[in-house]
């Protein structure tokens, strides 16, 4: 844009977040409007929890992505961007081979949150577009290798980062396919064990049990959404905002874990890529809810992409 002899710059941003089941997109213009939203299923966190390593196919997959998103970014005129990476990066040894590879291709900061980093983002980005409540608001965000929990009591963050996500439940306790009486049992287990850890490290957590307006990011809750309204094409209008019902929840968690990834794929709305580990992502939120007395949660497509753009634009 010019302006007498001064030609200013608008400012565009990229967002990029390398989680452990997909790899996302989010470029804004200078007033935080979207340009560009994408998502795509690379599973970086393949065999980490095994191998305690990254594999290079899972690496290389991501790796694809980013040259498309990098190409966007050039499209779009982006000017500054950062690229996250979370659990399953965080949780490899080969850690800093993979943020070298994506720092490269992206071009711009690349750099691995730690569990509050990403629940403060993943909040501001959630919450920054909901109106006020009678009671606090906390976020769920069930990930594919951990699940961020954050609330503000008192005007102060409190957040915990549990080891638990759809992609690790399922690798761990759960498995994949048909849900069998042991794995239930086992994946419960794992579950009530790290909230425990959860509810002892941030004791803030106590005081709003019973009392809290409960919002839903991320896949999990995003493909429960759809499946909830029998999208068969995305919908973002539907999908953001909607309230699902713990019985909800629970509905679609029971039919299916008694289904095979094949079966789960032919219910509209199902995400191809979710269809074997969306149901240890709901065995997490329904034990969220229950642990937090909720019956009902908000679901939102604002998540961390949009907490990281907006720290852009406010630098």
């Amino acid at each position: 844009m010019r302006y007498g002899s001064w030609t200013f710059v608008a400012d565009v941003v990229a967002a990029l977040d390398c989680g452990s089941n997909s790899t996302r997109l989010l470029i804004a213009d200078a007033t935080g409007a979207t340009l560009v939203r994408e998502m795509n299923i690379t599973r970086l966190s393949q065999g980490v929890d095994a191998a305690g390593s990254l594999l290079p196919a899972a690496m290389e997959r991501t790796f694809e992505v980013l040259r498309h998103y990098r190409d966007a970014c050039d499209s779009a005129g982006v000017t500054r961007g950062l690229l996250v990476a979370t659990s399953a990066v965080r949780d490899a040894s080969n850690q800093l081979e993979f943020l070298d590879g994506a720092r490269d291709i992206v071009g711009f900061e690349a750099k691995i949150l730690r569990g509050d980093e990403e629940a403060a983002f993943s909040f501001d980005g959630a919450t920054k577009e909901l109106g006020e409540a009678a009671v606090a608001t906390m976020i769920v965000d069930v990930g594919g290798g951990s699940t961020e929990l954050a609330v503000k009591v008192d005007g102060t963050l409190a957040s915990y980062s549990m080891q638990l996500g759809c992609v690790r439940v399922s690798e761990r306790a759960l498995g994949r396919g048909v849900v069998s009486a042991a794995s239930d049992a086992a994946a419960r287990s794992m579950i009530e064990a790290e909230l425990d850890r959860a509810f002892a490290a941030a004791p803030a957590l106590h005081d709003v049990v019973a009392k809290v307006r409960l919002v839903g990011l991320a896949g999990t809750v995003a493909t429960l959404a759809q499946l909830d309204a029998g999208l068969a094409v995305y919908d973002r209008d539907v999908v953001h905002g909607r309230e699902l019902a713990r019985a909800t929840v629970q509905y679609w968690r029971d039919l299916l874990a008694k289904e095979t990834p094949g079966e789960r794929l032919l219910h509209p709305g199902m995400v191809v890529g979710r269809e074997d580990v969306l149901v240890a992502g709901l065995y997490v939120l329904d034990a969220v809810m229950e642990r937090f007395k909720v019956d009902v949660l908000l679901s939102s497509e604002n998540d961390i992409l949009d907490g990281i753009a907006s720290s852009l634009l406010r630098l």
